[in-house]
């Protein structure tokens, strides 16, 4: 059968954006390639998944069209177009084009008119026609040959909708009515203006009555009460809003069938454009695509040819002829990445204790090398050596090092513990003298390898990873990923080594050594050059200080606080488990008594179908690409009001994660050698500057409610220790006090006042003594909520007032604060000026949509123009903080250790002898960290667990 699919861009496009703008795609060069990225995920996903025999992809024009002739406000209270799309879809009309697939606009008429026509066109030909939209004006264009392709909510995947599945959608006996529908409960995406006060439901049932618009409006007399009024004041309105929703079938554009049919791609101009976007997956798509199809040749390409673009694999040119070596590199353009390449770097492989000696005097003379571990593991704590690579500036070396080129070395480390030692012994000099700079690629697990063998990594340190953070805090930062961007070069792979992440992959112990050799001494190699290139941008960006003087010296703090670990009640847990388990099963009984069904409440597809298919709570249900009921819970917490059921699955859930992400998981992270649980803290995650951490995260550890401080209590302190908790009080708002120099906001911290208290008496023009809790509970809203951007409507949901309250508590905040208001306004006018913000430390937070037109993405990002310079500070301060304890505890020889890092508090394992003098040194150092306008502020607790002291 002849399958002709016909493409809605825009709509695609659109959809397409916005299901990144939590996460956008940013390249290395600062380009959103969201919307681009989305597209042609939809088009590869069509093309392999549907197999069209035909296919074309259709635009709007860039000018007006009939409709907006005919009606000036057609359209009009859409958002302007974000730049960003503007941008990408000059870019997805030349993968179209490079595709061979047809692209098709037509001046004077919408995409949805072009596809009617050309759908009409081939459906007469026997083909069959899919229009591949999320618009549901399509559905009068359906029938027995021609259906909806839509993309489902949520994700991948597609709907095909025919005759069937659009009449039962709305409840018509046509699909022609659906332009009846829309000129009756209008459309306000389109701004076709309808019926007023006919909705969905009213305009099904006039159309069940009366058949079509014509025949309504020609016997309104059986219209009852007052809607008979409203369509008979408004009958030209529906007419004019048929004529506006009608998809034209005969607009002037031919199906030329030939021209539609699926072709080979022009390989090369799509290489070279995802090269450029930086879409390595879609590459390597292209390269499964077309590496083994019917009977065309195929030439097996080496580590000196399209190996670096391709991962060495098979490669096939659409051709009668087989091509050679260089034809290939032409064919790839400008897109080729280098690669290993024994003839221009010198990789030595340092394998007797003489060579090795000799590497020492090597590095004992130069004033920085690079170096990188190559273990067995990933947790660094269980990690042994496999061998560590070096590499120096060859100005500084003369080893190996006669023909000038660069060189890295590699150095084996034995599986017998004793001979490991030996060697790491040899080389316990050089990793400890501090007149040597280090570098390293996320040199905090290279340091923790080396404590495993009592050596202590010292000297002045350069992460090249943590110095990509600073300059591109959003995009990735793997070595791979940076010698692509900024060297253009491509590593090997550590899963070319020893397989992919999951039980099967290998060992590095069991590597050959000729390709350890390489893949090791070739990251030291990498990373020394990576240096290179982002010492100097720090240095162009201004983020020397915070980079050397903060982020450095905390690599190192944060090593000993994973190193250390925190004690786990397990018993106490256990505990809560049980208790908790109990809980789970009593509200599962709650559950069915309420619903009457008997379901598994841990099944999403079971409680979307009591949800919205037995109890009905939504007309308006969204579904997951696999076509079950959204039940997220953002999605629940929306229609908690809407029946009980849905507030005991909500606590349900809340139960089940504490005990499959706390309760019972902890436990299980318990190390056998230490007996401790060891997070990992992430420096290069989150693009506000602050920590995170990981296996397990406990930055997320619920604070509130009961269940929460069940598992802060089994925090414990070690036996002849106290548990220590320091929490800076209201770092973000005494940030905007002084970011901002609001008096009144200075005069209440600086006189040490119940800044809640004092903003609500302010407001509300009464003496602070006067102050109510739900004054005081009112005013705390809103100063956070300012900080993050909250709206009125936010404010009223948040505080359960009406938008009315909402709006007179924000007004009167501004005027009692103005400074703020003067902050807010000049951070976003800077940012559009700029392109970014900053910290008090420089710390920058990119806002490319700062200037779009689209009020939803302008939004978001001014937002994080006022937020990231807040939020980012109390990151810089907190970091500072630690570094300079950690270096007090350490010059006045105190045992105490600083154990967690959670947002802006810090927790400690105190010996008892040393409560009072940490308790001082702590607030000292925090209090002290920055100087701001106002004091910074430290609460201490201390207790027997986290619990207590918190």
């Amino acid at each position: 059968m002849k399958r002709l699919f016909l493409l809605d861009a825009y709509a695609l496009i659109y959809r397409a954006y916005y299901a990144f703008m939590r996460m956008p795609r940013i390249n290395s060069k600062g380009m959103n390639t969201s919307a681009i990225f989305g597209f042609v995920n939809t088009l590869d996903d069509v093309l392999t998944r549907e197999k069209p025999t035909h296919l074309a992809v259709v635009f709007d024009p860039s000018g007006p069209t009939f409709r907006h002739e005919a009606f000036e406000s057609y359209k009009a209270n859409r958002e302007a177009t974000p730049e960003d799309i503007r941008k990408a879809v000059p870019i997805i009309k030349q993968i179209v084009e490079a595709r061979r697939i047809p692209v098709i606009e037509v001046a004077g008429y919408e995409a949805d008119d072009v596809i009617g026509t050309l759908a009409g066109m081939a459906a007469q030909r026997d083909f069959e026609v899919l229009m591949m939209t999320p618009d549901k004006d399509y559905g009068q264009l359906v029938t027995d040959k021609i259906k909806i392709y839509k993309p489902r909510f949520g994700g991948s995947g597609f709907d095909t909708l025919g005759v069937t599945e659009v009449l039962e959608k709305w409840g018509l006996e046509t699909t022609a009515q659906v332009i009846d529908l829309l000129a009756l409960m209008g459309d306000a995406s389109d701004n076709i203006p309808g019926c007023p006060g006919v909705g969905e439901k009213t305009a099904v049932k006039l159309l069940q009555q009366f058949g079509s618009v014509e025949n309504m409006l020609e016997h309104t007399e059986s219209i009852r009460g007052s809607l008979r009024l409203k369509v008979e004041e408004n009958a030209e309105q529906i007419r004019f809003s048929k004529f506006l929703a009608a998809i034209k079938t005969d607009v002037p554009v031919e199906f030329e069938e030939e021209r539609f049919v699926i072709e080979e791609p022009d390989v090369k101009t799509l290489v070279d454009i995802y090269t450029e976007l930086e879409f390595r997956s879609h590459i390597k798509k292209l390269n499964a695509q077309f590496s083994m199809h019917n009977s065309q040749l195929s030439v097996q390409s080496d580590n000196s040819g399209m190996g670096s673009l391709f991962d060495n694999s098979q490669f096939t040119i659409h051709n009668s002829q087989l091509l050679e070596q260089s034809d290939i590199s032409e064919q790839l353009g400008n897109s080729q990445l280098s690669t290993y390449d024994p003839q221009l770097v010198n990789y030595v492989c340092v394998d007797s204790v003489e060579a090795q000696m000799e590497l020492v005097k090597e590095l004992k003379q130069v004033k920085m090398f690079a170096f990188d571990t190559e273990t067995t593991s990933l947790d660094a704590l269980d990690a042994e050596l496999v061998g560590f690579s070096f590499s120096m500036h060859n100005a500084q070396c003369t080893m190996h090092n006669n023909s000038q080129l660069p060189t890295a070395y590699y150095v084996p480390v034995s599986a017998d513990r004793a001979e490991a030692q030996a060697t790491v012994e040899l080389f316990r000099a050089v990793f400890e003298d501090e007149e040597i700079e280090k570098t390293g690629h996320n040199i905090k697990y290279d340091m923790m390898v080396l404590g495993n063998y009592g050596v202590e990594l010292k000297g002045r340190l350069f992460d090249t990873m943590i110095a990509h953070y600073l300059l591109q805090p959003e995009l990735r930062h793997s070595m791979d990923y940076l010698a692509e961007i900024l060297l253009k070069y491509k590593t090997i792979h550590i899963d070319e080594l020893i397989g992919a992440k999951g039980k099967n992959q290998g060992s590095m112990r069991d590597v050959p050594l000729d390709k350890i050799v390489i893949y090791a001494a070739e990251d030291a190699d990498i990373t020394l050059r990576l240096r290179d290139v982002l010492e100097q941008q720090i240095e162009e960006k201004g983020l020397h200080e915070l980079f050397y003087d903060v982020e450095m010296p905390l690599v190192i703090v944060l090593a000993d606080m994973e190193r250390i670990g925190v004690l786990i009640d397990d018993f106490a847990l256990a505990q809560s488990s049980s208790m908790m388990t109990a809980e789970m099963q009593r509200i599962e009984r709650h559950i069915r008594e309420l619903s009457g069904a008997n379901i598994n409440i841990s099944s999403p597809k079971q409680v979307g179908e009591l949800l919205f298919d037995v109890l009905k709570i939504s007309e308006k249900a969204k579904k997951t690409k696999s076509g079950q009921y959204v039940t997220d819970e953002e999605t629940l917490e929306a229609l908690r009001s809407k029946h009980p059921v849905v507030s005991e699955i909500l606590e349900y859930r809340g139960v089940k994660k504490l005990l499959g992400t706390y309760i019972d998981a902890l436990p299980k992270l318990i190390n056998e050698k230490t007996g401790r649980v060891h997070t990992s803290f992430n420096q290069t995650v989150t693009a506000t500057g602050r920590l995170s951490s990981s296996n397990p995260n406990l930055q997320n550890i619920p604070i509130r409610d009961e269940k929460g401080k069940e598992i802060r209590k089994a925090f414990i302190a070690s036996e002849g220790r106290a548990f220590m908790s320091a929490d800076y009080s209201q770092v973000e708002l005494r940030l905007m006090a002084h970011l901002s120099q609001d008096k009144n906001m200075m005069d209440a911290f600086n006189a040490d006042q119940d800044i809640h208290a004092a903003t609500a008496a302010n407001i509300y023009k009464v003496p602070i003594e006067e102050v109510t809790s739900d004054m005081r509970r009112k005013a705390k809203t809103a100063n956070f909520g300012i900080i993050y951007g909250i709206s009125v409507f936010g404010l009223s949901e948040r505080l359960g007032v009406s938008r009315a309250e909402a709006k007179e508590l924000i007004d009167g905040y501004f005027m009692s604060f103005p400074g703020v208001k003067d902050y807010i306004d000049s951070s976003i006018e800077n940012a559009r000026r700029d392109g970014y913000v900053e910290t008090l430390l420089r710390r920058r937070r990119y806002l490319p949509d700062i200037n779009s037109r689209n009020a939803n993405v302008r939004g978001y990002a001014e937002r994080n123009a006022v937020n990231a310079p807040i939020q980012g500070t109390a990151a810089d301060i907190i970091k500072i903080a630690m570094v300079k304890i950690a270096d007090r505890l350490k010059r006045e020889g105190l045992k105490t250790e600083m154990l967690l890092q959670v947002h802006d508090e810090l927790n400690f394992n105190v010996p008892l002898d040393e409560v009072d003098r940490v308790k001082e040194l702590v607030r000292e150092e925090m209090e002290e960290a920055f100087s701001l306008s106002v004091p910074l502020r430290v609460d201490i607790g201390v207790g027997a667990n986290w619990l207590e002291a918190h």
